[in-house]
């Protein structure tokens, strides 16, 4: 493939977040000459119908949060065949993030390690790029805490941004999982997750009545790899007294082991996230523990280390209604979300499923147990 072959050594070339850059900017400005490249996307009902916390999807393949932070490219990124794109992660306040350099590559591992600390324009912003630039697909905006809000005023910080993007999101996930905002994880722990959850859905009750028409937005809660299980059960049972739509399994993380890259280059990259590859057994693991714990009731959406169809393939199994890519994304390059919605109808009609939904958590029990122990 042209991508793989030509473009990525050329990308791979410049630093990190300048080809991030580079490809996101050149990506916006070019939403019809994306679309009359492309492929069409599969046909949606060779899936079965995809109805996910009251929407309707076309395909069950997303990008996940952190690519297009500001906005500045959804049309272009929905031509390239995604179902559903998660832009963000946004801010209340227009914020720089973490100094640069805050993005390195691990070709060996296929993986990535940002600490980008929610770099964007903050929500007016995004909001009002969003009228103008709606993506062809389901549409979700993941909120996060502003760096100079303290934690006690975090529901306060939230809710601010839920107000300004809730006339443009079809969902709206709330990132309390980024290891790259000071405390931020802090908000997963029960007590303090509850009142943050508590306080948002009141609000989008109140928004909802406000305009009789309108419905309510469904809330998402993205959650961290490195959580125990005894924080994910504690977590489930917030989600079921909440009434959150869905679970994001998982954000990035901060562990480092078995990673064929060399020990001194990952010491010298610093702190922050790990995405990709090496994330996936962990991911898969975790799904299929959310999807037992809540007995498939709630939806999740699975994301970490999705490369192909397979890997998309296990994360369904183990639980996941819809998957996300990001890192699989930047290493394989525009067109993975139809090399994988392909390969899911192939999968599909090998394994004799009649539509995605039966093969949904279909081996949550087998998966829970069989990979390696992340607690070691």
């Amino acid at each position: 493939m042209l991508y793989r072959s030509l473009l990525r050594p050329l990308l791979f070339r410049l630093s990190p977040e300048t080809a991030h850059e580079l490809a996101l900017h050149t990506l916006s400005f070019s939403p019809g000459l994306v679309k009359r490249l492309l492929a069409p996307r599969p046909v949606p009902e060779s899936f079965g119908e995809l109805r996910r916390f009251g929407l309707n999807f076309p395909n069950p393949v997303g990008l996940a949060a952190g690519f297009d932070k500001d906005g500045i490219a959804l049309e272009s990124l929905a031509a390239l065949g995604f179902g559903f794109i998660e832009a963000g992660t946004v801010t209340y306040e227009s914020q720089p993030g973490n100094q640069r350099p805050r993005l390195f590559r691990l070709p060996q591992d296929k993986a990535l390690i940002n600490r980008a600390g929610f770099n964007n324009k903050g929500a007016p912003a995004f909001a009002q790029q969003v009228k103008t630039h709606r993506p062809d697909c389901v549409l979700g905006i993941s909120i996060g805490k502003s760096k100079t809000a303290p934690i006690e005023n975090a529901v306060e910080d939230y809710l601010r941004s839920f107000e300004i993007v809730y006339p443009v999101a079809d969902y709206i996930a709330v990132n309390v999982s980024s290891p790259n905002t000071p405390g931020l994880r802090e908000l997963q722990r029960a007590e303090q997750l509850e009142a943050l959850l508590q306080a948002l859905q009141r609000r989008n009750a109140e928004l909802s009545e406000q305009n009789s028409s309108d419905r309510l937005r469904p809330l998402l809660v993205k959650l961290a790899p490195d959580l125990g299980p005894e924080d994910l059960k504690h977590i489930v049972e917030v989600v079921k007294q909440t009434g959150v739509a869905g679970l994001i399994a998982t954000n990035t993380t901060t562990r480092r082991e078995g990673l064929k890259t060399a020990k001194e280059e990952i010491a010298a990259f610093g702190e922050g996230g790990l995405s990709g590859a090496p994330l996936r057994e962990r991911s898969t693991q975790m799904i299929a523990t959310l999807y037992n714990l809540t007995s498939g009731v709630v939806p999740i959406i699975g994301v970490g280390g999705i490369f192909t169809a397979e890997d998309a393939w296990e994360k369904i199994c183990a639980g996941a209604s819809l998957i996300q890519l990001y890192t699989g994304f930047i290493y394989q390059g525009p067109r993975i979300a139809q090399e994988i919605n392909q390969g899911l109808h192939e999968i599909l009609s090998r394994e004799g499923f009649v539509k995605l939904d039966d093969a949904v958590g279909s081996r949550a029990e087998e998966l829970e147990t069989s990979h390696y122990d992340w607690y070691r």
